[in-house]
């Protein structure tokens, strides 16, 4: 099971966010660039983790991102469900439908692993995605303290 780079990016500012609680609100722009990718890819994210729940962003002065309660206690499996989709790993109808998809046996397998990986993502949060030794090299990244 690979991750789309969405997902990735999304997991990656979430961390960022979770180590910073407490000091300040840092802007999509700023967590875009402590990450290094475009500010644009980075607001995709962000609009999808505040329509889940996960973040609050705040305009104006004083204003930026900052975590929730559900987004710092959230299970990581949860999250990952939510921004790959419910999409199956493996495509078997469409344009060119697979021949072999109504006898395959392939195609559950793979659903069933899908699952499994999922499973194996529920009992973390994004809390303990961000103990040490994740939290302090995250912060240092940021050249910030933890809140």
């Amino acid at each position: 099971m690979r991750l789309t780079k969405f997902t990735d990016l999304a997991l990656r500012a979430v961390m960022r966010l979770a180590v910073l609680e407490g000091d300040g609100s840092p802007t999509t722009r700023e967590v875009a660039e402590a990450m290094g990718v475009p500010a644009a890819h980075m607001a995709k994210a962000v609009t999808r983790l505040r329509h889940l729940g996960v973040l609050e962003a705040r305009r104006g002065r004083g204003g930026g991102l900052a975590l929730t309660p559900l987004g710092r206690g959230a299970s990581v499996g949860w999250l990952v469900r939510e921004l790959e989709g419910d999409g199956e790993v493996v495509a078997c109808e469409g344009e060119a439908p697979c021949p072999l998809r109504a006898a395959c046996r392939l195609r559950s397998a793979l659903r069933d692993a899908q699952e499994a990986f999922y499973a194996a993502l529920d009992p973390l949060t994004v809390a303990d995605l961000v103990s040490s030794p994740t939290g302090p090299v995250l912060v240092g990244l940021l050249g910030r303290r933890p809140g």
